[in-house]
């Protein structure tokens, strides 16, 4: 407590009763109190006011597809069976370690000395964004392509030509972007008999062909 004035030290010593009595009001009964009191809650309102205001945004970035689809139902039977002939239309889906963000079936076989190869993959991104970088990315490690116009919301074809053992093989790869997802397919051929491997616009048409009935099936999966 703080030390009084002397005058009132002086009559605090004659009259001890009144003089505690009146400094007792003047502590708890005054103005003081009530502005201190009032200071206060307006502090709590203001503290808690830039509680709020300071809490990092909670909204969850919202995703078009969620999951992936049946990859080995993607494409209509007639098409696996033109593009890899003598092969099981059904596919063989490949194991993943998380399907709900990459599934992949695969088709091949060997007919007299033809042989195809051909997968498809739904691979899905945390956001749309994502999913155009992870395109991007994709398409300037494979140069030499071009666009496919009309296909998702960005497409890109390329073919290439390796030779092992004197043996060709031609690789046809595209890659589409629908919002948070994407859609790769892999097609390529070689002939054992004569080592050579089928013509560039053979591969390319059947990799697109099967790029857009299986981005056709994302769409309708989304849509279902």
């Amino acid at each position: 407590m703080r030390s009084l004035p002397l005058p009132l030290a002086l009559t605090a010593r004659l009259t001890p009763v009144v003089v505690l009595a009146c400094a007792g009001w003047a502590m708890s009964s005054g103005p003081l109190t009530e502005t201190q009191d009032g200071t206060a809650a307006k502090d709590t309102r203001q503290t808690r006011s830039e509680e709020k205001t300071s809490d990092p945004s909670t909204t969850a970035v919202s995703k078009t597809y969620s999951a992936a689809p049946a990859p080995c139902t993607s494409m209509a039977a007639k098409t696996v069976a033109a593009l890899v002939p003598g092969t099981k239309t059904a596919g063989k889906e490949i194991p993943s370690t998380d399907t709900s963000l990459r599934r992949t079936c695969s088709w091949n076989a060997l007919k007299g000395y033809d042989y195809r190869w051909l997968d498809v993959s739904f691979e899905l991104k945390e956001s749309d964004d994502a999913a155009q970088n992870s395109y991007k990315e994709r398409i300037a490690e494979k140069s030499g392509g071009g666009a496919v116009p009309g296909l998702g919301e960005a497409a890109y074809s390329v073919v290439n030509l390796t030779t092992q053992d004197k043996q060709q093989t031609r690789e046809g790869v595209v890659i589409a972007r629908v919002s948070n997802a994407l859609v790769v397919v892999n097609y390529n051929g070689s002939d054992f008999e004569t080592k050579k491997a089928p013509g560039t616009d053979e591969i390319n048409k059947g990799a697109i062909k099967a790029a857009k009935e299986v981005v056709a099936a994302l769409v309708a999966a989304k849509k279902g």
